[in-house]
């Protein structure tokens, strides 16, 4: 599965260099020299990187001109999942490990499938529910107290009127 890690935007200087909107936690391992992206432009080497006035910068190989730079702006910068390392703690996941899988319920009733993971302050599992509108679930272990990634299920114990 592809990530997003990043999206150029406007062009830095006339040598090329780029500005990166971040959209990674860990900014200094997704975006150092040698590290490749796949985009729609083709694939992107990082040849330099660097922040200036809290903003990073990329110098990217292949990239010498302000209109070389110009023409990547909002290209998405993509990983695979299998780039991203696995957590040591047991209870935090990556959003791609939990899109996709099966909802249901502490009695085993089938709520749907997980459709999405939003960042609003609390963690919200977007559950696609077939025929009815997604239902919002607040990612935190008195809500959700299991998730098997092995057997790509996840268990909810909503309160009344979470799920209606």
């Amino acid at each position: 599965m592809k990530l997003a890690v990043g999206r150029i935007g406007r062009p830095h200087g006339v040598r090329g260099e780029v500005t990166v909107e971040v959209l990674t936690d860990d900014p200094a391992a997704r975006f150092r020299p040698g590290v490749s992206f796949a985009t729609d432009a083709g694939e992107l080497v990082v040849a330099g990187t660097r922040w200036h006035k809290g903003v990073l910068l990329l110098s990217l190989e292949g990239v010498h001109s302000r209109d070389q730079a110009e023409e990547l702006r909002d290209t998405m910068l993509l990983i695979d999942s299998s780039q991203l390392p696995p957590t040591d703690d047991p209870d935090e996941f990556h959003d791609h490990q939990l899109i996709g899988l099966t909802v249901v319920t502490v009695s085993g009733e089938l709520v749907g499938e997980v459709a999405d993971v939003l960042h609003h302050g609390q963690d919200l599992l977007v559950v696609r529910r077939g025929g009815q509108e997604d239902a919002y679930v607040p990612f935190v272990k008195a809500l959700v107290p299991e998730v098997d990634l092995e057997a790509g299920r996840l268990v909810v114990d909503p309160p009344e009127g979470l799920l209606s």
